[in-house]
Parts: C-alpha cells; structure tokens; sequence
C-alpha cells in the first residue's frame, strides 16, 4: 500500500444474516485521484461506500485516513474526516429553491433568522466556482433537468469541503451534455485534491475521468489497475471474471 494514501481500506468484511456482503475488501484512494469502484450487480460496491461514508458499520478489516485507524459509528463521524456522498437517489427537497437545498440545516443566519440574501449568494458563488448553470438559485430543484439536479446534489457535498467524495451512479439516465457537465465537474473537484471515488455502471465515463479502477466481484475486490493499461473489452473481462474462467 502506498504511504501517501489519503484513505487505505483492508480486508473489509460485512455480513447482513447470513448473508456476506463484504468478503475481504482492499481499497486505496490518493488525493486528487478519481477512482472508478466497478462490479456486477450484488458486488457489495455500495455497501463498502456505505461503510466508507459512516452509514453502516463493517465486522472486521481496517480503515485508514492519513494513517490514522478510523472507525465510524455514524455518518457524522465520517463526515468530521471531511468524507461526503451523493447517492443516486440525490436527497434532494424538490419544494424548495436551489440555494436552500444547498445550504439545508446549515443556512446562514442574522440573529433568529435565516439569512436569505447571504445564502442565495453563497450558493451563486460556489455554483460559480464548480461551472454549475442554472437560471437562478431561487428556482424549485423539482424543475430542474436531471442535469441539473445531480450538479447542485455535487455542489452540495463540495460545499462542506470534503478529501474524500464518494459518487454513486452520478449519470445514470442522463442526456449526453449533462453527463459532460457531470464528468467535468468531477475532474474540476479532483483538480482541487479531493480524492474521489467513482460508481458508474457507464464503463466510458471511467475512462473519461479516472486514474485507476478497482473491481469487485461477489464482495471482494479482486482487480486493480491504471486506467491507461486498460480498455472497455479487458474492463468488461475483468468485472464478468470472464478472463479468469479462459484460464482455467
């Protein structure tokens, strides 16, 4: 493992019943890296995110950030080591304006109050900072493009300045130009040095923005390699474990 790993993930195991999700799972993550974490469905990507993220808690293995050993209890644990997610499913309020999905539960304020103008112009600023177009902050979420929706969803987790942004499904049922907003958003982030994990079922996306992709296959991981020795047909190999099966 490298020492200038941002996060180091050893032999993660997690069982729900008598069901194993997670069987040995080995991950590193290096600051400004954009890492794609790829498997078949029920490869236990979103359950290693989940105990990344301080949303469910492992049985065993080890997590390191900086070298220190971690362990959350919650996701506010993970998030005071600055580690953000956006889900697929967003969790965004689709009633309220942009800037207040922003800034949910952390709006600005002028003694009791909220601070409106404050928080509409902070949510332009960081907007601004990311590339994110939208008519205005004070516009509904719910009558936003998907787009559109995923890019304040990022936005939002960029705002608490995270190291680590894990990414899961960010353009699936996406129209081509979002999912270019989508990847250079991702790149624009990386370029801060925010290590950032990617889950895409969109095999070209990987090789649009990452350096290096894990693979995990019935919850372990089991591949890993630069972006730059790989290509769709070995990457497709390597998830169906197709390769391994020729060889034997």
């Amino acid at each position: 493992m490298s020492d200038t790993s941002l996060v180091t993930l050893r032999g993660i195991t997690k069982s729900f019943g008598a069901v194993k999700s997670l069987r040995g799972v080995d991950l590193t993550l290096a600051p400004g890296e954009v890492l794609g974490l790829v498997g078949d469905n029920g490869a236990g990507k979103s359950t290693l995110m989940k105990v990344l993220a301080g949303a469910i808690q492992h049985d065993s293995g080890q997590i390191t950030i900086d070298g220190r050993d971690v362990r959350f209890a919650s996701p506010a644990d993970a998030r005071r080591e600055r580690i953000g997610i956006v889900y697929q499913d967003l969790a965004l309020c689709d009633t309220l304006d942009v800037a207040s999905n922003l800034f949910l539960g952390r709006e600005p304020r002028k003694g009791p109050f909220i601070d409106r103008r404050a928080m509409h112009e902070k949510a332009a600023e960081t907007l601004s900072e990311l590339h994110v177009r939208v008519k205005s902050t004070y516009q509904e979420i719910g009558r936003l493009s998907g787009g559109q929706r995923q890019a304040v969803a990022i936005a939002r987790a960029v705002s608490f300045q995270p190291r680590v942004l894990i990414l899961d499904e960010p353009t699936a049922a996406l129209a081509v130009a979002e999912v270019r907003q989508v990847l250079k958003m991702i790149r624009d982030v990386a370029a801060q040095g925010v290590g950032v994990i990617l889950i895409t079922h969109r095999l070209q996306d990987l090789f649009e923005v990452c350096d290096r992709i894990t693979v995990m296959y019935e919850g372990r991981s089991v591949e890993d390699e630069p972006v730059s020795a790989l290509d769709i047909e070995r990457l497709v190999a390597m998830i169906t474990r197709s390769d391994t099966e020729e060889a034997a």
